[in-house]
């Protein structure tokens, strides 16, 4: 009898730890796996590196594990003149499943041409991705993916450590600088590139990354940015949303004759040009407008946006995107999309004055939820009981102080060798294109360094990628873009001066 309660204490004291077992563990750990695809016609084979490395505390003590997906061109001899790629997406919340399975990685959901998801869902080869020009690694901050902070941190401190401006940026540049090391890149020229909330991220690390870690950078994509900090005033963020409405009536066919029969670049410099030498002067005059002049921009703005006169007569010429959303289809029963205006939704009801959900987000969750999940097990071999983050995990953000475009200027002033890319879909409504150029603008008032900044624009929306004609032309403009900002050999990082 004796013999058995022994047997029986023996067992529970073994199985205790694996009962109590947390699911969030292995904060340290990597799992490798090779590969091959074609791209641009070629054959690229590749290391895959899938798995989790710490952010340590002041102390050294593990606070976190970060998931990160890294892929590697494997025939590659010297690695000091190949580009690293630091990928995020944004939120602030969202996994970075989106442009790693949508846009630059090596593979991309299934999708129709348009960004429609299909059945079965799934992956398939990416050949557009630009694996075979630069190494990538998709970074996942905390409370993202499969990131997570220790279980023994209680949620005030996981908000006060990491759901932040300035406290996402700090940890962030402190495990690039680890993840920089460990791989052995610190002579290979290195380039962030952020979707959405990802662009300020980004743009807050160029500066940090120098400054904190001696870590200089060649460039610096900006897809889909948000504001960045940058201060636009009541006038100028009203009158700046006039080229987006314009380009989402003109692709619903709801824009007069003649300029229907435009085409898209055409339109909008038109209305670009209206918008920044009048719009902007007679927001600026606000209740003070002369009646007169207030119905002459009624009319042009109902012109350019497809909405009655009355109706932007009603909203004193300032018309809010939820409105704008749910009022421009709503004589045929449909809402449109926030971040791509070309998907449409159906409300209960069409009275309101904003759609009930978001018609492309709840699409692209169709096809990017199972492929990822699908992506991470069958192909990287990660294993894990952790639910997969997509978005929604961060709440709430501190956004206060947020300086992010003049962290990008000053970092760019004090590095001649950064360059920055904007990338932007004329369709997207909530980090629209016209603002992305504005961000650039006024970014650096002097203009001195605007040789070093450029933009390009696609007819898509918020993930521009996901569109194929547009997946292939905004992957090439990045294998551009890393040439124009690859200096000669021996050239110094240094601003000559003039001289007669």
């Amino acid at each position: 009898m004796k013999k058995i309660y022994r047997l029986l204490f023996i067992l529970s004291v073994v199985s205790t730890p694996i009962a109590a077992q947390q699911l969030n563990t292995n904060m340290d750990s990597v799992v490798t796996t090779y590969g091959q695809v074609t791209i641009k016609g070629a054959p690229i084979k590749y290391k895959a590196m899938a798995g989790k490395q710490p952010v340590w505390d002041e102390k050294g003590n593990i606070i976190a594990g970060l998931y990160f997906t890294y892929y590697e061109r494997t025939n590659i001899k010297d690695r000091s003149r190949r580009p690293l790629f630091i990928s995020f997406n944004g939120g602030p919340g969202a996994a970075s499943v989106w442009m790693h399975l949508g846009y630059t990685g090596p593979y991309r959901v299934k999708v129709d041409d348009e960004g429609y998801p299909v059945q079965p869902y799934g992956v398939e080869e990416n050949p557009h991705s630009i694996l075979d020009v630069a190494d990538i690694v998709y970074v996942e901050p905390v409370n993202t993916g499969f990131s997570r902070p220790v279980d023994t941190m209680d949620q005030k401190e996981v908000a006060k450590r990491f759901f932040g401006v300035n406290a996402d940026i700090k940890y962030l540049a402190s495990w690039i600088n680890t993840f920089v090391t460990r791989q052995n890149r610190w002579e290979s020229p290195k380039y962030l590139i952020g979707e959405s909330y990802g662009t300020p991220r980004v743009s807050g690390l160029s500066l940090e990354l120098q400054n904190a870690h001696w870590m200089y950078l060649n460039g610096v994509v900006l897809v889909s940015p948000t504001g960045l900090g940058i201060e636009r005033g009541t006038a100028v963020e009203a009158a700046n949303l006039l080229p987006y409405y314009a380009a989402t009536a003109w692709h619903h066919k709801k824009l007069s004759p003649g300029l229907q029969s435009k085409d898209l670049p055409e339109l909008l410099s038109e209305v670009e040009d209206y918008t920044v030498n009048e719009l902007i002067a007679i927001m600026a005059k606000g209740g003070f407008l002369p009646a007169a002049e207030k119905e002459k921009a009624a009319t042009q703005i109902s012109k350019y946006t497809g909405l009655s006169k009355k109706v932007v007569l009603e909203h004193n010429l300032r018309i809010p995107k939820n409105f704008f959303w749910k009022e421009l289809l709503r004589d045929e029963s449909f809402t449109i999309g926030r971040l791509d205006s070309r998907y449409l939704g159906i409300d209960k009801m069409d009275a309101g004055d904003r759609p009930d959900y978001a018609a492309e987000y709840k699409s692209w969750q169709h096809s990017f939820t199972p492929a990822g999940n699908y992506y991470f097990k069958n192909h990287l071999n990660y294993n894990t009981d952790l639910e997969y983050y997509i978005a929604g995990h961060t709440r709430p953000w501190d956004r206060s102080n947020n300086t992010t475009g003049e962290d990008l200027r000053q970092a760019m002033a004090q590095n001649p060798y950064l360059h920055v890319f904007v990338q932007s879909g004329y369709y997207d409504g909530a980090t629209d294109y016209f603002n992305a150029q504005y961000n650039l603008w006024q970014m650096d008032p002097s203009g001195k360094l605007k040789d070093r900044m450029s933009w390009k624009g696609y007819r898509s929306g918020h993930m521009m990628y996901l569109r194929t004609e547009d997946l292939e032309s905004s992957n090439e403009h990045i294998r551009e873009f890393i040439k124009q900002s690859t200096p000669k050999e021996g050239q110094p990082a240094l601003y000559p001066r003039k001289t007669n």
